[in-house]
């Protein structure tokens, strides 16, 4: 390389030395070299280190272990039974053991935001869950196997995506006024609420199918079912994990709209919704017995928004990028 340096200096015009380098100060790099002993890693390891750098997951994870075990313990938070209410304390102000006061009927306020605590994450969670096994089966299978199966489970979701879930689980629940069991208002959420699930199952699969491991895994003489299930499922699950995050926002919302309305959970349930809708008569008088249960489900629902948004950017490369 000395002497093709000399060579080119010796017949370069008068001028031109200068843009000849020598070898030893620009050395050769290899620009795309993997570095061999790095880690492994995978989506969820390069997911969990964002997550953890994430100010807004910290935040929403702090409040959701909170909510979940407000939940789990009311016992701990009070001491009152929510459904024990006197007319003698009917809009008493707040006191020592009732932080919030008394409602119209004389219910101690803290006590049955506390409790209603349970009542609106497990609707949440449930509906969550099956809106999410419920969905991503149609659209995994609508995806994978295409032709008739795709055009039957496609149609039948443009069916139930046309009707408004709100719309339709009011339709629904007034059909079933007898049933006061907390399962109606869940399953009545899954029968119209997993389509967009659905949707993006669909989608996801459809691009899974195509990868190398697939047509790899079908030449060593997997099975079609066992392709969909052990290998393009898992690969799949991105997108659908944040979709069911967000949702469960949305359920909570959902099931307390419902019971503001009157045909959710039944009177004798506490839940937020139904609290809001009986402070709804005495707003006047004492606005701050609608304010806590409606302030207990804004911060729930923002804490499981908040969490959706840090999950799908970690889950999204391009953002981590």
């Amino acid at each position: 390389m000395t002497d093709m340096n000399e060579t080119n200096l010796s017949h370069a015009l008068p001028g031109q030395e200068r843009y000849v380098a020598p070898l030893e100060e620009t050395p050769l790099k290899d620009v795309d070299s993997v570095d061999e002993s790095a880690p492994a890693s995978s989506l969820w390891a390069d997911a969990w280190r964002t997550l953890r750098k994430n100010p807004m997951f910290i935040i929403s994870a702090v409040l959701i272990v909170f909510i979940i075990f407000v939940a789990l313990f009311p016992g701990v938070m009070t001491k009152q039974n929510p459904n024990y209410c006197t007319l003698e304390n009917s809009l008493e102000p707040a006191s020592k053991g009732h932080p919030f006061g008394f409602d119209l009927q004389g219910c101690d306020v803290y006590s049955r935001v506390v409790h209603g605590t349970r009542t609106s994450l497990s609707v949440g969670v449930f509906a969550t869950v099956l809106v999410v096994l419920l969905g991503t089966l149609i659209g995994a299978l609508s995806g994978f196997f295409g032709g008739w199966v795709d055009t039957i489970l496609s149609r039948l979701t443009d069916i139930f995506l046309a009707l408004p879930i709100l719309l339709g689980a009011i339709v629904v629940l007034q059909m079933f006024k007898t049933n006061d069991s907390i399962w109606k208002i869940i399953l009545v959420m899954t029968l119209f609420g997993w389509t967009s699930v659905a949707r993006i199952a669909r989608g996801a699969v459809m691009e899974a199918k195509n990868l190398e491991f697939n047509t790899a895994s079908t030449a060593l003489g997997s099975t079609p079912w066992r392709n969909l299930f052990r290998h393009i499922l898992p690969n799949s699950l991105a997108p659908i994990i944040v979709v069911g995050t967000t949702s469960l926002a949305t359920y909570i919302v959902l099931e307390a709209t419902l019971s503001f309305l009157g045909v959710g959970l039944p009177t004798t349930t506490v839940s937020w919704g139904g609290d809001i809708s009986n402070a709804q008569s005495i707003l006047r008088t004492d606005p701050m017995v609608l304010f806590y249960p409606s302030a207990a489900l804004a911060i729930t629902v923002l804490a499981f928004i908040m969490m959706g948004d840090a999950v799908k950017d970690a889950l999204d490369p391009k953002s981590r990028a």
